[in-house]
């Protein structure tokens, strides 16, 4: 079992998600390097972190040799299904997703994958909530890329790590009392950063990683 230091691609720095589990890489000795791959510029700055600006991820170029010599690809980014059909939703959540994927495998034949997906997505594509289906597909379908291994993060509540400026307002007034009284609901974006990092170097017996196994995989 490896535990080298690994070199990781990130998507969604510009999110909460993706900011709170960049800054946990950052400041993580088990990581030595940073590709953040994303539509604009982050605004970080560290020794570690290299950007690279991809307009539009369905057209990246699946021989794009900026994108090898990677350990890990933590896929961050994603958007809410309010007010989108299921069309406009699948074109961003899963079309997006599985055309990025399959550039980062081609120049990385051993790469593990974590891909934030959400509590209650729906593993048999056939459930009532467009969301919840769509992202159970996005799910299935990376598992049958080819990856050395695919890890499915299902957070609830994520609590943003200390120098976050990318928390929506109407996020804000929760960060403090939902922890505290829902604590079985909830993770740090530490937590889930931590989970990721050891997920690529020590692995984990399933690949739907639920809150609880979140926490112990953070540990």
């Amino acid at each position: 079992m490896s535990l080298h230091p690994i070199k990781v691609i990130l998507t969604g720095a510009t999110g909460m998600v993706g900011e709170g589990v960049l800054i946990e890489c950052l400041e993580n000795p088990s990581v030595s390097e940073v590709l953040s791959v994303s539509r604009k510029p982050s605004g970080k700055k560290h020794a570690k972190l290299k950007e690279y600006i991809v307009t539009d991820f369905l057209k990246n170029n699946l021989d794009d040799s900026v994108l090898k010599g990677y350990d890990a690809c933590f896929f961050c980014a994603g958007i809410s299904s309010v007010g989108m059909s299921e069309e406009e939703y699948t074109k961003i959540t899963y079309d997006t997703t599985l055309h990025f994927a399959k550039a980062v495998l081609k120049q990385n034949p051993e790469m593990v994958f974590n891909y934030v997906s959400g509590k209650h997505t729906d593993g048999s594509e056939s459930g009532k909530l467009m969301w919840a289906r769509v992202k159970g597909k996005t799910e299935n379908d990376l598992k049958r890329l080819g990856f050395k291994a695919v890890y499915n993060f299902r957070p609830g509540f994520m609590k943003p790590v200390d120098g976050q400026i990318r928390v929506k307002w109407f996020f804000k007034p929760f960060i403090w009392f939902f922890p505290i009284l829902l604590p079985s609901q909830s993770l740090t974006l530490h937590q889930v950063g931590r989970a990721m990092i050891h997920a690529v170097q020590k692995g984990y017996p399933t690949s739907i990683l639920e809150i609880q196994d979140i926490k112990n995989l953070a540990i």
